[in-house]
């Protein structure tokens, strides 16, 4: 089932306000984004900066649901259909992988933008976007965190957006999920939704 039209506008009225009072440093001082400013110049900056925390969200999230079905054993499977017997004796019942089960991918949109709290924020020193690396190696090598930024407001603006867009976009997430496939973060953060405005042009291993 979908998600609740009402709960989907609550989060979706709290993540604007979120982006609107993040507090930013434009030409050596600091703003905040609220209302006043949508007639300034500052307005599109705040904007941008909007786009691209949904943006990171939404690639951060795709990224964390791919490693979370890597997990899973690949031999274990799930039994859909029906149990009824049919008149010739047979039963309509199919195998799919667990791990891209839709009672797993349902499970895993639930807990899963915990794992927010695991990415820094980075900024473009030539384009002055920013977007949100993951800050543990999982495989034990040595990461580069030169000009990431590590706090709790980062994490907790990238968790609240990416819990808002779990929810807009959960039956997305499921139908894409559900198969394996190439490029999930342009299908579902540009080509489905418009979360992101130049992520065609971002590297697929990039965030």
């Amino acid at each position: 089932s979908g998600p609740d039209p009402r709960g989907v506008l609550e989060k979706d009225l709290e993540l604007q306000v979120r982006v609107a009072v993040l507090t930013m440093n434009v030409w050596g001082l600091k703003f905040v984004c609220l209302s006043v400013f949508l007639m300034s110049p500052l307005h599109g900056v705040c904007a941008r900066r909007g786009q691209d925390l949904r943006c990171g969200a939404c690639r951060a999230l795709v990224d964390e649901l791919e490693w979370e079905i890597s997990q899973v054993d690949p031999k274990k499977t799930i039994q859909l259909g029906s149990f009824r017997i049919n008149p010739d004796g047979s039963q309509s019942v199919t195998e799919i992988p667990y791990s891209r089960s839709e009672a797993h991918l349902t499970e895993l949109l639930e807990r899963v933008c915990e794992n927010m709290q695991n990415y820094g924020e980075k900024m473009d020193s030539s384009t002055h976007r920013k977007t949100y690396v993951h800050v543990l190696s999982r495989d034990g090598t040595k990461m580069d965190l030169s000009g990431v930024k590590i706090d709790g407001d980062v994490t907790s603006n990238l968790k609240f957006a990416c819990e808002w867009i779990a929810e807009e976009h959960e039956d997305e997430l499921i139908e894409l999920f559900s198969r394996e496939q190439d490029n999930v973060k342009d299908q579902l953060c540009s080509k489905r939704t418009d979360l992101c405005d130049y992520a065609l042009r971002l590297p697929h291993d990039e965030l």
